[in-house]
């Protein structure tokens, strides 16, 4: 199939970015602080406990695949610890900066395999999740959910996927593991023919938003469980796909987010290997979309997914 890339004109309503932009501010709230340590101090440290029980797959801006809290924080890991066995050597001073995930009782998870998942214990004597056998944290300047402020800091620190490895490292555009393609026409095992992105992740389109004009409706927690596909510099590169049916809207963010068919495509945060199809009939509104840009007319299950 050949590879066509196509140069996609964005034009956006200044209102209506305006009011997309203002429903997705953030409060910040800070905690009593005890003697001797400052209220935002106490506040990092209270953050790094309470979303010790949730660890999830998202897709974070600038990492690709990651894993997160459960308030949407990227997670990190530290090349000075060990995974074999699971050591943490982030103390003191270090841990005010990286705040461990600590663990107080079950860990959940959301898309990431639970074989994955496991606590060490630390030198204060409580027990850090791990992912990979990796020992996790939060980065204290990470100030809002899919920030990743830390990645690459003192070349140690970097971001965490589901099998607790390196984010950002195979996933990055033209990188290791990219054959180079944003959209490709896929036909999936058992399901039939849809869209995928250049890693063979399936794509999905969300009926609750607007193809005429093409709208997004999913912003904040539900971009973290359906990650937009994005791309940089407004360009596409299809494979197998009618580039006339292919373009692009700017999201309340700012970022660049491709759409079929004028429908914005998105991925699923549960689907952790290339084709899968976990998201296909959620909620009654998340379909795969298939390269004409349409919903899939595969019939979805009594548990409204596939």
């Amino acid at each position: 199939m050949s590879r066509t890339r196509i140069a996609v004109a964005v034009a956006v309503s200044a209102v209506a970015l305006g009011l997309l932009l203002g429903a997705c501010g953030q409060t910040e709230t800070t905690s009593g602080a005890p003697t001797g340590k400052s209220e935002t101090e106490v506040a990092l440290a209270n953050a790094g406990q309470q979303a010790a029980t949730t660890v999830a797959a998202a897709e974070v801006e600038g990492l690709g695949q990651a894993v997160v809290d459960g308030d949407g924080f990227t997670l990190y890991r530290f090349d000075k610890d060990t995974n074999s066995p699971p050591t943490s050597n982030c103390d003191d001073d270090c841990a005010a900066a990286w705040p461990p995930v600590i663990a107080d009782g079950d860990i959940t998870t959301d898309g990431v395999d639970e074989s994955a998942v496991g606590t060490v214990t630390r030198s204060d004597g409580t027990a850090q999740v791990t992912v990979g056998g990796w020992p996790v944290y939060r980065y204290a300047k990470d100030l809002a959910p899919g920030q990743a402020n830390g990645q690459g800091v003192g070349g140690t620190w970097f971001g965490v996927t589901p099998t607790g490895g390196k984010a950002g490292q195979d996933s990055a555009p033209g990188g290791e593991g990219s054959s180079g393609v944003d959209l490709a026409a896929t036909e999936i095992a058992d399901f039939g023919p849809a869209l995928t992105d250049g890693d063979g992740r399936t794509l999905y389109l969300f009926t609750n938003d607007s193809k005429d004009p093409s709208t997004t409706t999913c912003v904040a927690d539900c971009a973290r469980k359906w990650p937009p596909l994005t791309v940089e510099d407004g360009s596409v590169e299809v494979q197998g796909v009618d580039e006339a049916l292919v373009g692009t809207i700017t999201r309340p963010d700012g970022s660049t987010q491709v759409t079929v068919g004028g429908w914005p495509v998105y991925r699923y945060a549960q689907d952790s290997s290339a084709g899968q199809t976990n998201g296909h009939g959620v909620g009654g509104t998340w379909f795969v979309i298939e390269p004409a840009g349409c919903k899939s007319s595969v019939p979805v299950g009594e548990d409204g997914g596939y």
